[in-house]
């Protein structure tokens, strides 16, 4: 059987972008792609505008999805950990610390410090907080397989 727990937590730790789905407050979805840092599996890190469609989704409706994979892998190969969330613009008096967790994926060149994080910079640093980890089953997996893809719900700890 493949070890499903170490499977998500090397797709968290090698990818760069993640897929965040949010909705707006009348369940209109959108789905976007952000650069991310991930700490602990659990606290997901990105830098955006207040103004973008999923930060303003965010504002108004905190709970998101993700999906984070390897776009690389050869079809019928993939493997993905899906996650459930409570998504928030960082507060400030958390700015510090957190844009340290953020900015350790980045080249100093490209770091953000926390002075261009709060108004009136364009830019905002959020966290996603994971409350349910699950990853891919193909339908062909000779232990769980369903003759369709599924999730398996697992503990990140």
């Amino acid at each position: 059987m493949p070890d499903r727990v170490e499977t998500a937590r090397q797709l968290i730790t090698d990818n760069l972008y993640m897929a965040l789905g949010t909705a707006d407050e009348s369940g209109t979805p959108w789905v976007s792609p952000v650069f991310f840092t991930p700490h602990e599996f659990t606290d997901f890190y990105w830098v955006s505008s207040p103004d973008t469609q999923h930060s303003r989704n965010i504002a108004g409706r905190p709970e998101v999805s993700i999906a984070i994979f390897d776009t690389h892998a050869v079809v019928g190969t993939a493997e993905a950990v899906y996650c459930k969330a409570t998504a928030q613009q960082v507060p400030d008096e958390e700015l510090e610390a957190a844009a340290a967790i953020y900015n350790s994926k980045l080249p100093d060149t490209r770091a953000f410090p926390p002075s261009e994080l709060v108004a009136p910079a364009i830019f905002r640093l959020y966290r996603a907080t994971v409350h349910e980890h699950s990853v891919l089953v193909r339908g062909g997996d000779p232990e769980l397989g369903k003759g369709h893809d599924s999730r398996l719900v697992i503990t990140l700890p």
